[in-house]
């Protein structure tokens, strides 16, 4: 038995999405960029996901564009932003505990000669709107801020930034990364004032391998100043190459099935409350963080990979120490919120979607119990 508690890693894809990748694979398989018979019938298929995409984001469809996943798109928005302001401005206003496909960036821009201001969280990975706020200036050419963190779930302060911008009457563009939140919370482009967003489909039961970025048309971002690769006309040549579209159908039939998840707040409640019933257990994720993620200290000698490990192979649960990227580096998130040593070495993330269960929660508090009191302090 599998108690799969990292959703926030990959989610289970659902048999919408499975079934509409089988049918691109085997009835529907042409190039879309083919103007034969069988290539119309694909690109059919790439134009109804991307109205699929836009229609979940409040956008146009023609603002999609589609990518292998959530990295390439948070590296598209951050250096083909930077490219097309960058005469404007040196400053870019950013978290210090964003996904490592926009820190890395960042650090590559610092070299470039750019000022990167990364903004602090406080111990519950929450950055002040009102320091967010105080930091756009007259020079800045771009804000980039995750809507929801990966590892404790904190909640950014995204929906008034847009007109932070203009009253600093700055040229920055706005990108949202809004894997983590997608199909969680409520994105519309137009109301958040984003210039561009990132989302992915594996973390919305969809396929691995792609992803989408939102550009919003009045941002005059085009092939000229935005892409990192060359080669093709797709994708408005700012992202060329052959459009992946199995893997596209399956992210629009996933998207098509969202379905309502209001019990994950429930889910949430009963799984704290349970897991507050273990002496020692200190939470890292606050009450008012996405309910979807709940990152804790585990109370034993083991450090985070070995907790990990141990729940996996003797109880079958399964949850992670933070982002999958990192693959076991200490925490840059947990870093930055300050916790101490023996909290970041034996900290654990839950996460969960719409297959998670109480019985789920249940199995884990019980393995958790029994992990500690096995392996004390």
């Amino acid at each position: 038995m599998i108690i799969y508690l990292d959703n926030s890693a990959t989610t289970k894809p659902c048999d919408a999405c499975n079934n509409a990748i089988n049918e691109m694979l085997t009835e529907n398989w042409g190039n879309p960029s083919s103007l034969h018979a069988l290539g119309v019938n694909a690109m059919k298929s790439v134009i109804e996901a991307r109205g699929i995409i836009a229609d979940s984001l409040g956008a146009d469809k023609e603002e999609i564009i589609f990518t292998s996943g959530g990295t390439e798109a948070n590296n598209l928005a951050v250096f083909g932003a930077v490219k097309a302001r960058r005469r404007l401005g040196k400053r870019i206003i950013t978290t210090a505990i964003e996904h490592e496909s926009v820190l890395k960036p960042m650090a590559e821009l610092e070299k470039e000669g750019f000022e990167v201001i990364y903004l602090q969280p406080d111990e519950f990975g929450r950055i002040d709107e009102k320091a967010l706020k105080e930091a756009i200036t007259k020079d800045t050419i771009l804000v980039s801020v995750m809507y929801v963190n990966n590892e404790v779930g904190s909640v950014m302060p995204v929906k008034n930034i847009a007109k932070a911008i203009k009253r600093a009457n700055s040229p920055a563009l706005f990108h949202i990364d809004c894997v983590q939140a997608y199909g969680k919370l409520p994105i519309n482009a137009k109301k958040l004032g984003a210039d561009l967003i990132t989302v992915s489909a594996h973390k919305v039961h969809g396929p691995k391998g792609v992803g989408a970025l939102y550009v919003n048309k009045a941002s005059n971002l085009t092939s000229q100043n935005f892409p990192r690769t060359f080669g093709g006309e797709q994708e408005k040549r700012l992202r060329p190459g052959t459009e992946a579209s199995p893997l596209i159908a399956g992210f629009g039939a996933a998207v098509r099935d969202f379905c309502n998840n209001s019990f994950i707040g429930e889910l949430n409640a009963y799984t704290r409350k349970r897991l507050g019933e273990i002496d020692g257990v200190k939470f890292n994720s606050d009450e008012d963080a996405l309910p979807y993620i709940i990152n804790i200290y585990v109370p034993t000698f083991m450090r985070s990979q070995t907790i990990i490990q141990e729940l996996c192979a003797n109880y079958g649960v399964y949850v992670s120490s933070g982002s999958a990227c990192s693959k076991g580096k200490k925490s840059h998130v947990l870093t930055a919120m300050k916790l101490s040593d023996e909290i970041l070495d034996k900290s654990i993330r839950i996460s969960f979607s719409r297959y998670s269960t109480e019985k789920d929660a249940d199995i884990l508090v019980d393995a958790l119990r029994d992990l500690i009191q096995k392996h004390p302090i």
